[in-house]
């Protein structure tokens, strides 16, 4: 006779609730979302330490790093890098679903982002002078595609299709996983991607090679790409050295909800958000209460058979939060204020609501519309701005990996045209040789 299963009982989750229309909404509500990036200054410290033996010893200290941290022993750095070849073995390998599954998504991916391409432009004055930009593509960047815990073969695809989309030449990938049957889909999404080089490396480790080059690993010209505390401060620290992307936080989720989408669908896309970690944030608006009540028992029916149950109940019970709006305009509002990285309109009509919609992400329209969807083959590069950057970031795409020169080209009669009107205000500003070099080009009556 079969021993029976224990049953396992989940107890009442408590998630804070607050409601819109409260006297002390926006203070609880920006309370909850704690979103300083509180950074202890041994991090700080450690990843300080990290870039300056880097900059300073390159390969050797990269090699001392990755085996401390990673648990590698590597004695080369040809130990951590992986050729053309072997990420096409691993693509090689692949059984037929997963082949398949990582081509559809790389195709949509590659076709929705030929749509950003940018062109240069020029017009003529006149006078025949000619104003413009020119649009080039970066030569080198840098992809950090995280790991650790678990292989992500979709990061590798949503950061380095854009980037080769772009006419990037050279795009370098660095990824926390050891070469091997563990990691392939993520060497295979490489060779999909057009990625040209690839280590076997993370942490800010990584981002020091990445950022100042070494022996083996070429400088680039940007970094792109999430990953953890130590990897997002190695990012802001080479500002400057290198472009950046942007500092990416915890994921987060925020769902517009009339009341009206089967509450386990709800339930399973707050779910997908808190299950990446414990500081991941779900977040439900509606303007039906008593959905939220359906919600909350669907939580506490479906957690149970969740893989990652404990990290889900943590999130929510630390991060979630569900919020009562008087109406879809109202949540709107509320959303704009929390700017989420990821923004479901689960309602009857998301394109009318699109208007009200000024900061976020990704927004994801209609009940059919699952964040998942985007993380994985909708299209749009998953990489997207998290603690409330959505109100000046954009998500990660083309225009990342383009950059524009203006062009001035002025005839004789445009320049004296001209040096009237620079003249006076260079000389408001008194700096005379800015005056003199413009005046000096005016044609004399």
């Amino acid at each position: 006779m079969p021993t029976p299963k224990p049953s396992i009982h989940t107890p009442q989750l408590s998630i804070k609730q607050l409601d819109s229309e409260s006297t002390d909404f926006e203070v609880e509500l920006k309370a909850h979302l704690k979103r300083e990036m509180i950074v202890a200054d041994q991090v700080t410290a450690t990843v300080s330490e990290i870039l300056s033996r880097v900059r300073a010893r390159g390969d050797a200290a990269v090699l001392e790093y990755t085996n401390q941290f990673d648990g590698f022993a590597a004695q080369s750095m040809a130990d951590l890098k992986v050729t053309r070849e072997q990420m096409q073995a691993s693509l090689d390998s692949l059984d037929t679903a997963q082949r398949e599954a990582l081509e559809i998504a790389a195709n949509r991916i590659r076709q929705y982002h030929e749509k950003q391409k940018q062109e240069s432009w020029q017009y003529r004055e006149e006078d025949g002078s000619l104003l413009g930009q020119k649009v080039s593509p970066l030569q080198r960047v840098g992809v950090y595609a995280p790991g650790g815990k678990a292989n992500y073969p979709s990061s590798i695809l949503m950061l380095a299709i854009p980037a080769q989309v772009a006419g990037v030449e050279q795009i370098i990938a660095t990824v926390p996983t050891a070469y091997g049957e563990a990691g392939k889909l993520v060497f295979a999404a490489a060779a999909l991607a057009g990625v040209t080089e690839l280590y076997t490396i993370g942490g800010a480790q990584a981002v020091a090679a990445m950022a100042y080059g070494t022996e083996s690993i070429p400088k680039v010209d940007k970094i792109t790409g999430p990953g953890n505390i130590y990897v997002t401060v190695a990012k802001r620290l080479v500002f400057g050295e290198v472009g950046i992307d942007m500092i990416a936080g915890p994921s987060e989720l925020t769902i517009i909800c009339d009341g009206e989408t089967n509450s386990d669908w709800i339930a399973m896309d707050l779910f997908s958000q808190a299950e990446h970690d414990e500081q991941a944030q779900s977040i439900l608006i509606s303007t039906d209460a008593g959905y939220l009540d359906q919600v909350r028992e669907s939580i506490e029916r479906l957690l149970p058979d969740m893989e990652r149950r404990e990290i889900i109940e943590k999130s929510m019970v630390n991060r979630g939060l569900f919020i009562v709006a008087k109406n879809l305009e109202e949540a709107a509002r509320v959303s704009d204020m929390i700017a989420p990285e990821h923004l479901e309109l689960s309602i009857a009509d998301p394109e009318a609501l699109l208007e009200n919609i000024n900061h976020a992400g990704a927004i994801f329209m209609g009940r059919y519309s699952a964040e998942a969807l985007g993380d994985y083959c909708a299209g749009p590069s998953h990489v997207l701005p998290t603690s409330g950057t959505a109100r000046f970031f954009s998500a990660l795409g083309v225009y990342d990996f383009q950059k524009r020169s203006s062009i001035i080209f002025s005839t004789k009669e445009g320049a004296s045209r001209l040096a009237k009107t620079a003249g006076e205000l260079a000389r408001n500003e008194r700096l005379q040789a800015h005056a003199l070099s413009a005046e000096y080009r005016q044609i004399k009556s």
